[in-house]
């Protein structure tokens, strides 16, 4: 897959002027938009700006026209693995400076498989707090040592509107029917959204989800209640 020049990640400073992430722009490859919005967040209060791309295709139509400093990407996709867009990135055709590409996943036994594919870390989700955000990127960067963290902020809630999204998105993918990968793509999904929300019970119904066979009907109809649950102004779905 052909990329554009890269540009470098190391922008010209004198030690101490830059503070946080400020300047650098990161582009996430996340198809939640809960996960994505606590990136976001992150990004914002530490001076970077994030762009999202929510699966594959959408990530190679961002990186046709333009190349980012850091490259977030999850493993679990719609269209795809995480993998194959961190090889294509870390096996440029050109020599030149390349962005960081960094693996996210909730599934901690990924990691092996995420650094064998190119990736130069790997990120657990839930994603850590700022501070620890801000740290592993900065040690990562080429001038993280010019770079004076940012004091942490703290923890925000999770995105009522977000989650809804998301979970509309999974309730929409049950109702339309879902074949074994698919199945296995949205226990993922929601097992994502269970563990940043602590929400136990959508969790384990997310790991049923994944053995072939089981019903559907029980994790849409939970689903469901979150949705109404969170519905404002007491408005049905």
């Amino acid at each position: 897959m052909p990329f554009p020049p890269a540009s470098p990640v190391s922008r010209p400073a004198e030690v101490g002027s830059l503070h946080g992430l400020q300047g650098l722009v990161f582009l996430a490859v996340e198809d939640s938009r809960l996960a994505c919005e606590a990136l976001r967040l992150m990004c914002h209060r530490s001076g970077a700006r994030l762009r999202r791309a929510e699966g594959l295709a959408a990530a190679r139509a961002h990186l046709s026209v333009y190349r980012p400093d850091v490259v977030l990407v999850d493993l679990g996709l719609p269209d795809g693995r995480g993998e194959t867009l961190i090889r294509a990135l870390t096996t440029p055709a050109k020599p030149g400076p390349q962005p960081l590409v960094i693996a996210m996943s909730g599934d901690a036994s990924a990691r092996d498989a995420a650094l064998a594919a190119g990736a130069v870390a790997f990120l657990e989700k839930p994603l850590p707090g700022l501070a620890a955000f801000q740290a592993e990127i900065l040690a990562l960067l080429p001038d993280g040592g010019a770079r004076a963290p940012i004091a942490a902020a703290p923890p925000a809630d999770p995105d009522p509107l977000a989650l809804r999204d998301d979970l509309a998105r999974a309730a929409a993918a049950l109702a339309a029917g879902v074949d074994a990968d698919e199945r296995a793509y949205l226990s993922g999904f929601l097992a994502g959204i269970a563990r940043q929300t602590v929400d136990a019970p959508l969790g384990a119904a997310s790991a049923q989800l994944r053995e072939p066979g089981t019903a559907t009907e029980g994790m849409a109809r939970l689903i469901r209640d979150r949705l109404l649950a969170s519905e404002p102004l007491g408005l049905h779905v």
